[in-house]
């Protein structure tokens, strides 16, 4: 069955990006992204804005001019992350070559591509955490609500109390969590908007909780190229020297997911030139980026397995 593969391939990228801010637990970030602009391949540039306090007024002189400054911050971005798939003409069946299209990539949005760039992000922050000694001390199986509240007390104590957070946990400290009799009336269901999508989370003292499985919360991953020995796999894994990150609390705004590329491209068998097949290529460019102003707002607790 013959498809337009530039008017699908389009299609099936947008319904792709949905797929993706839906099945990540940080596709949330790519909202805060605020006027960014690319310069070159790699660099995006992100507006901070900074200005003065408020000063004393002279009824002589009248106002005290204050410093108003709009300083766009350069970033790199360094996930460019791609896969090709063939399809074999003959798998085709009834329901046609999009609706297959559609289902294969979609799972591997879900099962591959999802899982990553949460891994890639969340450990970003808590790498940025840990460097700057923002952590939180504790034993979940005791203190987890103690832990969650000076969590939160830490990152309030630098935003004030009218910032939206977040809070990441691994497996170990939201059952902790859940099980603890200081927090099971306290938990509530509220609305949780990623894009144009609006979710339901369970939030405790105001404070969206997001659990994460626990192989996406760690402190650093190999991410692997696809083509170097035992890496032909692709994907990610945790590196020698990750610790696990059990808990991560942090302003909802406070990162930027930038994505410069995220596309599908289709190729039918009469184009393919290295067999009789679909050939479909998915790319991802992207990363994810703390604003300075907002650095030290990022609060973690990491831990050895076993210790």
């Amino acid at each position: 069955m013959a498809i337009n593969t530039l008017t699908f391939a389009e299609k099936l990228s947008q319904e792709l990006d949905k797929a993706l801010v839906q099945k990540s637990v940080t596709g949330f970030m790519a909202d805060n992204v605020f006027r960014s602009k690319f310069v070159g391949a790699k660099t995006v540039l992100i507006p901070t804005l900074e200005m003065s306090g408020l000063g004393d007024y002279d009824r002589d002189k009248g106002f005290v001019t204050g410093a108003l400054t709009l300083t766009h911050n350069a970033y790199t971005l360094s996930q460019d992350r791609a896969r090709t798939f063939h399809l074999d003409s003959e798998d085709e069946d009834e329901t046609g070559i999009a609706n297959l299209a559609g289902q294969v990539m979609g799972e591997f949005v879900r099962t591959q591509v999802a899982p990553e760039m949460d891994a890639y992000i969340l450990s970003k922050l808590a790498t940025l955490a840990e460097t700057k000694k923002q952590t939180i001390t504790g034993t979940p199986a005791s203190q987890a609500y103690k832990m969650f509240v000076e969590g939160v007390g830490k990152v309030q104590n630098v935003t004030g109390y009218d910032e939206e957070l977040v809070a990441f946990v691994d497996s170990a400290m939201w059952s902790a969590l859940q099980t603890s009799a200081e927090v099971s009336r306290q938990i509530v269901i509220s609305d949780f908007k990623k894009g144009e999508i609006s979710t339901k989370v369970k939030k405790l003292n105001d404070v969206a909780i997001i659990p994460v499985a626990d192989a996406r919360m760690k402190t650093a991953f190999t991410f692997n190229d696809g083509t170097t020995e035992d890496q032909e796999a692709g994907g990610f894994a945790p590196a020698a020297s990750a610790k696990n990150v059990g808990l991560l609390i942090l302003p909802k705004r406070a990162t930027s997911l930038v994505k410069k590329t995220e596309k599908i491209r289709i190729f039918e068998p009469d184009r393919n030139q290295s067999m009789d097949a679909y050939k479909l290529d998915y790319r991802l460019y992207y990363d994810a980026f703390i604003k300075k102003s907002m650095e030290g707002t990022v609060f973690a607790y990491s831990y050895t397995a076993g210790a």
